[in-house]
């Protein structure tokens, strides 16, 4: 496929004073798990929204499968968007849900929802608004990749999910990713644990794209230097510094670089630490930069 499954272009939202997105161009492509990330407040949920079809964009151009989504059944009934804070009817049980999905996602597959069921140890009488907040993410999983939509969108799925609860997600998302691939974006604040299934990631902060790219291409485009201040310092000459923290005569930056060996040799022969940063570091690290160029123009 030439054209990725999600094209913004130009994307703003704003609501009132807030800028919640600015001008943020990205493709997503088929047939990958994207991971969106960024700190709390980065825009993350309106741009969800906005490719759901729930929200619409005050200007630029949204295309999902081709299409714009906004208030376009056929689009929108290939999208599943499972929300942080989903709300459902309080009176229904999982058998109500569970009978109730199907109309809404022709893709719908009732093996893959009783086994997610039975894995998360689900109550089939509890009403809604009985359950816990781990139950109500264990349900929008459920709901999520027993859609089979052509896109799916898990907004922090795991909220309330103990670390047992969380694996098996995880090992569901991937087994049926590969059993059935499509286009999935997760958005998460627990990027050290789904870093592994993630094949592409977009980073948003202060409602700006500040970095997309393959997954691999990333966590090998920067590296993290420690050590006596000087030597860090010498090190990072030239390269291009994301974040910075000094402690008396101690520093540790984290800095793009493609040539990793290279430093590496000359942080051994300087005493300094050379480590690969992560995508945890790299989101931080963002999130920083872009905080400063924001300052800068204040």
């Amino acid at each position: 496929m030439t054209q990725p499954a999600i094209r913004l272009s130009e994307v703003s939202r704003h609501f009132g004073r807030v800028r919640a997105l600015d001008s943020v161009t990205v493709d997503i492509p088929h047939n990958a798990i994207t991971g969106l990330l960024g700190r709390n407040g980065a825009g993350k949920t309106t741009l969800m929204s906005i490719i759901a079809g729930h929200d619409r964009a005050d200007s630029g151009s949204v295309r999902v499968l081709g299409a714009d989504p906004f208030e376009r059944a056929p689009i929108m009934s290939s999208i599943s968007f499972v929300r942080d804070n989903q709300r459902y009817p309080e009176d229904f049980t999982l058998r109500h849900l569970l009978e109730v999905a199907p109309l809404f996602h022709a893709g719908w597959d009732a093996d893959v929802a009783e086994k997610l069921v039975a894995g998360f140890r689900l109550s089939r009488k509890t009403t809604v608004k009985k359950m816990s907040r781990g139950q109500t993410s264990s349900l929008g999983i459920v709901l999520g990749l027993a859609s089979r939509a052509p896109v799916t969108i898990f907004d922090e799925p795991y909220l309330g999910l103990d670390a047992t609860a969380r694996r098996f997600f995880y090992d569901a998302l991937m087994q049926d990713y590969i059993d059935h691939p499509r286009t999935i974006i997760v958005s998460t604040h627990l990027i050290d644990e789904m870093e592994p299934l993630l094949e592409h990631v977009v980073i948003v902060d202060g409602g700006r794209l500040v970095r997309e790219a393959a997954a691999d291409e990333l966590r090998g485009s920067a590296i993290t230097l420690s050590g006596l201040t000087a030597a860090v310092d010498d090190l990072a000459t030239g390269h291009r510094v994301l974040q910075r923290r000094t402690v008396g005569g101690l520093s540790s930056v984290v800095i793009e670089a493609t040539d990793a060996d290279t430093i590496t040799e000359r942080a051994t022969r300087a005493g300094a630490q050379v480590s690969p940063a992560t995508l945890q570091d790299l989101v931080a690290a963002y999130g920083v930069e872009a905080e400063s160029l924001e300052g800068t123009h204040a």
